[in-house]
């Protein structure tokens, strides 16, 4: 168990989501309110958030790594935002090579595949031209709230039409939630059509997740409910590095 996460924390965050979702099915808009608390004062951190991976991208580095994404990419619900999965990633690229990466993360907290396609596509021509070395996108966890698996299909398709080949793609996780888990199994199956025969590869958040069980349940959320903490970070980070790692391999090569 990581310190800091109490089980009582995790009762309390999926209290509050199922308590939402009631609220929602019954309309009842003032319980509504009192359940997403939490979620809001977490989407307060994004200006906090943009304005350290801007920051960020500063730091000048020969392995440059370009993000794209949610409000998973910037970190909200971590302890900070180098503790979400991109920074967890960078983290562990720096150990291997032993100098630092240049990140540009494009994420935007509370993105669709919809506005990732609209407002972060435009902005990855320049970072291209760069030619990055490591290229990731994790999106559509925000699309299964009202979801609609036609339209996520063809924002993700204009999404990785512009990416280079390898991408590394994040399916969407696992939220332990019944009423949830039909759509989230329904858009990774619709990310896999997309984006392996475009030569993109998949690393199975989704898998990772539901694997952990009353685990994570308990632990690795945020109090939202929603958003993972640093430990749930960890394990979205895990499910990435093993398609990451041969890249880092690549780059000391030839470097």
């Amino acid at each position: 168990m990581m310190p800091g996460v109490p089980p009582l924390q995790g009762l309390q965050a999926i209290s509050l989501s199922t308590q939402a979702w009631l609220a929602r099915r019954l309309g009842r808009k003032a319980w509504l309110e009192r359940a997403e608390r939490p979620m809001w004062a977490l989407s307060d951190m994004q200006p906090v958030t943009a304005a350290w991976w801007r920051e960020r991208r500063r730091v000048p580095g020969r392995f440059f790594y370009l993000a794209i994404g949610d409000s998973t990419a910037q970190g909200i619900g971590a302890s900070s935002p180098g503790r979400s999965y991109v920074g967890q990633i960078t983290d562990r690229i720096e150990a291997r090579i032993g100098e630092p990466v240049h990140v540009t993360n494009l994420g935007v907290s509370g993105a669709t595949s919809f506005l990732c396609a609209r407002d972060q596509l435009p902005r990855t021509v320049n970072p291209l031209k760069k030619h990055p070395d490591l290229v990731t996108l994790a999106i559509g966890a925000n699309d299964i709230a009202a979801w609609d698996p036609v339209a996520f299909h063809r924002n993700l398709s204009r999404i990785l039409d512009g990416l280079p080949k390898r991408t590394i793609v994040g399916e969407i996780p696992s939220f332990h939630l019944p009423w949830r888990e039909g759509a989230v199994r329904e858009a990774n199956l619709i990310l896999h059509a997309v984006a392996e025969p475009r030569g993109h590869e998949i690393a199975p958040v989704y898998r990772a997740t539901r694997e952990r069980g009353i685990r994570g349940i308990l632990t690795e959320f945020a109090e939202d409910a929603f958003h993972p903490n640093d430990r749930g970070y960890e394990v979205w980070a895990d499910a990435f590095w093993p398609l990451v790692e041969p890249r880092v391999e690549q780059w000391m090569r030839r470097h």
